[in-house]
């Protein structure tokens, strides 16, 4: 049963000892009407997060999957990381670099 007017910003309803006026003022009404439209941008902005959570979730790799060889693409020289280490563990760069 309220009635809004938009040309003064009062909002008048009915109550137990009369109408009621509800004024405001233009800073007020601007304030509010900015705060609207951050909150339906955000909305926006939230659906579209969705939907694309949801494409990107259909394209998640298995964790579980397990690659059986690893095959480099070019040439490699193995380089030893520590000669003084007795066990033979070795870098693989690649063989157009220079081991410096």
């Amino acid at each position: 049963m309220a009635v809004p007017n938009y040309t003064y910003l009062k909002l008048k309803m009915p109550g137990p000892n009369g109408v009621n006026t509800i004024k405001s003022t233009y800073k007020h009404a601007y304030d509010y009407d900015i705060e609207c439209i951050e909150y339906a941008e955000a909305i926006v902005e939230a659906g579209t997060l969705i939907v694309n959570l949801d494409r990107l979730g259909s394209k998640v790799p298995d964790s579980k999957r397990r690659a059986r060889t690893f095959k480099p693409a070019k040439a490699v020289k193995l380089i030893s990381v520590d000669p003084t280490c007795p066990d033979d563990r070795v870098l693989r760069i690649s063989a157009t670099l220079d081991i410096k």
